[in-house]
Formats: C-alpha cells, sequence, structure tokens
C-alpha cells in the first residue's frame, strides 16, 4: 500500500514509517518545512504544509496516496492553553485539509483510503481511573478539543463512505526505536536527561505516587500498522493504545537508576492535584485486532530510551 505519513520524522512517526516498510509497504515521509535532519531509508520524502489544502492535494495526486497514518500534529497541553487557535489550525484544519485532499484524487468511488488518526487519551479529559473508548470524551484543554474534532472530522468522512477511518487513542509514548524522545516535558525522557548530567534535578509532585499508563513507541508503530491493514470502508473505529499496567513516578525513578546504574536527583514539590490513576481499557484494539504491548515492560521503556539517547550523543559527539 502506498502510505502517506504525516510527522514522519518526530518522535513517533519515525517509527511508524519505518515500521511500515519493514512490512512491506511504500511510504511517503511528509514533513511541513525545510530538509528533514535525517533520512528514512526505504521512504519517499516529501514537504508540505498541512494547512495548505491545495499542496496536500498535488501531493495526494503526485504520489498516488491509497492510505495515511496522520501523526502531524501540535501536542503540548500547556502550550495549547496559550496558544488555542494554532493547536485548532493545525490539528483540526490540518486533518479537514488531508481528508479534503484524499476526497479529490482520481480514485475509483469503491476505494476509498484508508485513514489511521494519531488521537490520545486526553480526548477523555480529567477522568480517573481505567479509562474505555465507551467513556465520555470531555477534553480539559485545547489539545485534546482538537484532537477530538478531527476525530470527528474523519468519523463523519467515514460514515459518508469517503474513509476507511481508525482513531488511535495513545496513552503515554515511551522507549525508542532509533530517534530518542527529547521531549523534557514527559517524565521518562527528563529522568535520562538528569542521569545523563544534562539536566540537574527532577522535580517531582508530591511523592511521585500518580500512576500512568506507558507504552512502548514500537508497540504503538505496530497498532498503526494493524489499524492500516484493517480498516473497514464507510466505517470508523476508535481504539485505545495502552499497556494496561500502571506505573508511578517514583517507579520511573528507580528504574532509571537501576537502568543506567546512574544517579538521579530529585526534589519533592508540594503536593498539587492531579489525577491518581489514568489507565487505558485496550481489550477492544487486543480483541479486535489482535494487538499486543509486547516491549512495554518499564525496565525495556527505560533501557531502549537510554540507549538512544546514547547513540545519539556519540554520534554528535
Amino acid at each position: 500500500m502506498r502510505v502517506l505519513v504525516t510527522g514522519a520524522y518526530g518522535f513517533v512517526g519515525s517509527v511508524v514509517a519505518r515500521h511500515l516498510l519493514d512490512h512491506g509497504h511504500d511510504v511517503v515521509a511528509l514533513t511541513h518545512a525545510g530538509r528533514p535532519r535525517f533520512t528514512i531509508p526505504g521512504a519517499t520524502a516529501a514537504t508540505a504544509d498541512l494547512r495548505d489544502r491545495a499542496a496536500l492535494v498535488r501531493l495526494a495526486e503526485t504520489e498516488r496516496i491509497e492510505g495515511v497514518c496522520h501523526l502531524g500534529a501540535l501536542t503540548k497541553v500547556r502550550e495549547s492553553v496559550s496558544d488555542p487557535l494554532n493547536y485548532f489550525d493545525t490539528n483540526v484544519s490540518g486533518t479537514l485539509n488531508l481528508v479534503a485532499a484524499l476526497e479529490q484524487m482520481k480514485r475509483p468511488k469503491s476505494e476509498p483510503a484508508r485513514f489511521v488518526l494519531a488521537s490520545t487519551s486526553a480526548v477523555y479529559g480529567l477522568r480517573e481511573g481505567r479509562l474505555s473508548e465507551t467513556d465520555p470524551a470531555e477534553p480539559a484543554h485545547p489539545y485534546g478539543a482538537s484532537k477530538l474534532m478531527a476525530e470527528q472530522i474523519v468519523g463523519y468522512g467515514a460514515a459518508a463512505g469517503r474513509l476507511s477511518a481508525i482513531s488511535l487513542r495513545c496513552f503515554n509514548i515511551a522507549g525508542a526505536h532509533g530517534l530518542p524522545d527529547s521531549d523534557r516535558t514527559r517524565i521518562i525522557p527528563k529522568a535520562l536527561a538528569v542521569a545523563a548530567g544534562a539536566a540537574e534535578i527532577l522535580e517531582i509532585n508530591g511523592e511521585g505516587t500518580a500512576v500512568r499508563d506507558y507504552v512502548h513507541v514500537v508497540d504503538v508503530a505496530e497498532a498503526y500498522r494493524l489499524a492500516l491493514e484493517s480498516a473497514s470502508p464507510g466505517v470508523h473505529r476508535v481504539y485505545n493504545v495502552g499497556s494496561q499496567h500502571g506505573i508511578s513516578l517514583a517507579e520511573i525513578v528507580e528504574a532509571v537508576r537501576r537502568v543506567t546504574g546512574r544517579p538521579v536527583p530529585t526534589r519533592h514539590q508540594a503536593p498539587k492535584p492531579e489525577a491518581q490513576a489514568v489507565l487505558a481499557n485496550s481489550n477492544r484494539i487486543r480483541h479486535e485486532l489482535g494487538w499486543g504491548p509486547l516491549r512495554s515492560d518499564l525496565d525495556q521503556l527505560v533501557k531502549d530510551g537510554w540507549d538512544a539517547s546514547v547513540q545519539l550523543a556519540a554520534r554528535s559527539a
């Protein structure tokens, strides 16, 4: 299948692109501006801004796109609060433009494009406990709201028979496969940076007992492949992608110390209100697509993230 991967040069998108190539798909790797900072061997590199519908139409026609894994988006919660219009412009209008570009392609009406959307557990808002796809979506910030709107766009497109669509609501993605996660607003990359001496201290809310669901980026890439290959015409399915196993911040700190053999200085802050446990119920994707979190145990997440960071530092030296 000829697959367009948007956000293909990001932490998750690069793994998805390479995973699809490894499974025999042709990949067009999209970046929004300039030359990519690395290559994806075997992929066709392309440049277009998701907010430029005409450019996306030309790209879809020229490359004869049959499927899309749409990971190109703005993803920082706090930034979305301070700059909401940019998030809606990129995440909502960008998705709408991409769907419209696929519709304008000259393809048999019996062959709607396959579309896998990168969504997020943030659509559930402030809910706690083990979350399932049947729980109400009540996003608490513009990032989550923009992703829910993107889901609705592809959902209505599928209902009209224009797409074969699946939305993947991913929980906390970690680990690495080639490219390390450089976003230090996320706890595992920040803890690894402290262990490497690239950051001074890891600040912890309260005692670090809050529990979250972490899933390996390679397991996420496999979810994209299975979703792409199983998407059905005229249907929009939604799947949680999570390990179903809770990991606390304190456990992450101890795992980073254990795996790296390095100290991780911490500072405990006065507790701020936060959900004590947010976990995925991922039974639906397990039962319907046969997916499983094969690499998502804590030590593997930390080891792969650490190894990727060490290798990047060695290449940059």
